[in-house]
């Protein structure tokens, strides 16, 4: 993974963004946040030496040649800046966050005694998937300030959030223009699906609507050509005339047994909803994903739960709290499903399986041992390869069904 600074390695361009009162920031993947790097408040990180000539005359608006030192500094180690950070940690916590594929901490803010240490901060991506983890990441850093900081794929770098201590609920991004060639293909309000790409469909950035979404469709510098990238967006305002997007859902994410279609967002909410009957048990959902079980008929949902211990009163979860979570799952999705379930009979009581401990990072060294990337992996919504079911069909503890599902 490159170690870079935002909002890139122009000089120039590093300059312009030191003389604005804005931290910069370290680009990380946006994978579950783990661990935080820690960073000593009396030795504080310096920038990479071929931008030290910028951040350090910004506040004289001069610059200066940078000396051979910084020269050679930067020619012969590009992740040289990283060494005083990785000092700090003293071992305890992983100071890379290569190695471990986590996010990093900056250092604003009030210093924090919590499981990470003297970190002020952590810049971490809190939106679509990864807001499962706000509630794990906020009890293991004690509320720490969290800063989802930017929008970015491995095809492009898509915008900034302009306001990055926002909370994540309201973190909305604006598209960089420079970047790329953005253009959206408007979503059907009515399916939630996206239009053919063709000239006719497509709007321009300049065009989109506010409170409509949209599919992204991009086209790089490095050759990708009206490339759908599969998030679709909603418009949430505008910042000047540059319109701001909301991360709304993963386009290719869908649960289906007749008519009824439950999208990525939809699913996490109603596991949110139902995760809130496990505080009082001191539990959580740490992981989860799922499947459109069709072997039996009717077909149902199936949705595998990893459960984690949040507090030392933690006591076992009974049957009938899982039972009862799987009741508020269904209540918690769409009309359609909630016809097909109650008035057609079409589809078959909602399924919890509760997998044992460590049943998802079982999951994520199977997908890396078939070539998906450390840096990229997040754990699947929706399963469909049968290897895959059969691993966590294997690691099933308990299994729960729904109640009668209320009229």
């Amino acid at each position: 993974m490159s170690d870079k600074w935002t909002p890139g390695a122009d000089p120039d361009s590093v300059r312009h963004f030191a003389k604005r009162p804005l931290p910069l920031v370290r680009i990380y993947p946006q994978d579950t946040p783990k661990f935080a790097t820690r960073c000593s408040a009396s030795a504080p990180c310096s920038p990479p030496a071929s931008c030290a000539r910028s951040v350090s005359s910004s506040s004289t608006g001069r610059s200066s040649p940078p000396t051979s030192r910084q020269a050679r500094s930067a020619h012969a180690s590009p992740t040289r800046p990283c060494a005083r950070r990785s000092r700090a940690s003293s071992g305890r916590i992983p100071s890379s966050p290569s190695s471990s594929g986590t996010s990093a901490a900056t250092t604003t803010g009030p210093t924090s005694s919590g499981a990470f240490g003297p970190t002020r901060s952590i810049s971490t991506s809190s939106t679509g998937a990864m807001a499962q983890y706000i509630g794990i990441l906020k009890y293991y850093s004690g509320d720490l300030p969290m800063a989802c900081t930017m929008y970015a794929s491995s095809e492009c770098y898509f915008g900034l959030n302009l306001r990055p201590l926002c909370d994540p609920s309201e973190v909305s991004y604006t598209i960089m223009p420079n970047m790329g060639y953005f253009e959206f293909l408007p979503v059907d309000e009515a399916t939630g699906a996206a239009s053919c790409v063709d000239a006719g469909n497509l709007v321009d950035l300049a065009r989109v609507e506010a409170g409509r979404e949209y599919e992204l469709v991009i086209t790089t510098y490095a050759g990708l050509n009206l490339y759908r990238v599969s998030d679709v967006l909603r418009v949430t305002g505008f910042h000047n005339a540059a319109p701001q997007f909301q991360f709304v859902r993963r386009k290719n994410v869908l649960l289906s047994i007749e008519s009824d279609k439950t999208d990525e967002a939809e699913l996490q909410l109603a596991v949110e909803r139902a995760s809130a009957l496990l505080r009082p048990h001191g539990a959580s959902v740490a992981e989860y994903t799922s499947q459109a079980c069709t072997k039996s008929i009717p077909g149902h949902y199936v949705v595998y739960w990893e459960l984690l211990s949040t507090g030392a009163g933690a006591t076992a979860v009974d049957k009938a709290t899982l039972d009862a979570c799987c009741l508020e799952m269904e209540e918690a999705l769409n009309t359609v499903y909630r016809q097909s379930r109650v008035a057609d009979g079409s589809i078959g009581l909602l399924e919890i399986r509760v997998v044992r401990a460590g049943t998802f990072e079982e999951l994520m060294d199977y997908a890396i041992s078939r070539g998906a990337s450390i840096n990229q992996y997040k754990a699947p919504r929706c399963v469909t390869f049968p290897p895959i079911i059969e691993l966590l069909d294997s690691r099933v503890v308990s299994s729960h069904f729904s109640p009668a599902l209320r009229h």
